[in-house]
């Protein structure tokens, strides 16, 4: 008893030391390196400019700062290409290695409490894998809403693009103008946008990083003719009213096909959520009833109903996704 203890100690223990080892080297490093030319270039090549924008803080939030900007200097090696991209979709005030030291920091935490609250290591492991997925799904969700008021703000942001433009006003003085005057999120990223062309980007790539970063069809097809005016010429205004006139209708009969799709897609979720609600109930009613449903010899089936049900709600809203 006391060997396998001792065992389970050295199987937790010696990663986590490892880890605390390296995160202390790192951090010393850190500290003690010096301020060279390329590594400020670095800092603001990685750290978007709204948070390293340390003067007139106090002096513990620039030590902060600094911190920060020195952990994601010396962790960039394991930056990737997607997850900045849906950090700024999602407007996130944390940097991708910031979000990937948060993660690990999830994980471990959730492996310690499992295996100590439980005296399992099976449930650790177990805590570990939903740890790891609870950060990736809370960022999916934060971009999905995001995205979702972007696409209700886009008749607002057509029409207010169009009075620009028959004003006078550029296309990029428009943006601008939106920037102002909407609000979030809007106004976060035809505010970027503007940005980005007053750093050199040119403005059909900055179009291009905002279709990247909301992914909507109506707002792909407001960029593309947007593009192509800008390269063949063209009148400005009415191209302006021609796409605003189109994206208003297909919202409108996207609105359609929502509301006659409405009472099948409520079924379906009745018919997925029904299952787990009468098992409740009998849960409740005959507690002894229901655990046989977990006996070894038959625990095949409530988990062949469950994937049943996930199947089925599936299908059901792949029949009810009708493309406009």
């Amino acid at each position: 008893m006391i060997t396998q203890t001792f065992a389970n100690l050295v199987f937790i223990g010696v990663p986590i030391v490892l880890f605390l080892l390296i995160t202390l080297i790192g951090l010393g490093f850190i500290l003690t390196g010096d301020d060279k030319l390329t590594t400020r270039i670095k800092t603001f090549a990685s750290i978007d400019d709204a948070r390293i924008a340390t003067l007139g803080m106090p002096s513990r939030r620039r030590r902060i700062s600094r911190l920060r900007t020195r952990l994601n200097i010396f962790f960039m090696g394991f930056a990737s290409k997607k997850r900045p991209i849906q950090l700024i979709s999602a407007q996130w005030p944390i940097t991708e290695i910031e979000f990937l030291l948060i993660r690990i920091s999830v994980v471990v935490i959730g492996f310690l409490l499992g295996w100590l609250i439980s005296g399992n290591i099976l449930v650790g492991i177990g805590l570990v894998i939903l740890s790891y997925l609870i950060p990736g799904m809370a960022l999916k969700w934060s971009i999905n809403q995001r995205r979702l008021r972007f696409s209700k703000q886009l008749v607002d942001v057509l029409v207010l693009l169009s009075g620009s433009v028959r004003a006078g006003f550029s296309l990029l003085q428009a943006f601008e103008h939106v920037s102002k005057e909407l609000p979030s999120p809007a106004s976060e990223e035809f505010g970027r946008v503007v940005r980005e062309v007053g750093l050199g980007v040119s403005l059909s790539d900055a179009l291009q990083n905002l279709a990247i970063r909301m992914e909507n069809k109506d707002l792909n097809l407001l960029i593309t003719a947007v593009i192509i005016n800008s390269q063949v010429g063209g009148n400005l205004t009415t191209m302006m009213e021609v796409v605003t006139q189109t994206i208003r209708e297909r919202m409108r009969m996207f609105r359609e096909v929502r509301v006659l799709t409405s009472q099948n897609r409520y079924t379906g979720y009745v018919l997925s959520l029904l299952p787990f609600i009468l098992g409740g109930v009998l849960f409740l009613l005959n507690p002894s009833f229901m655990a046989h449903l977990f006996e070894p010899t038959v625990i095949c089936i409530p988990i062949g109903v469950v994937i049943n049900i996930i199947l089925g709600n599936l299908w059901i809203r792949k029949l009810m996704n009708v493309n406009i």
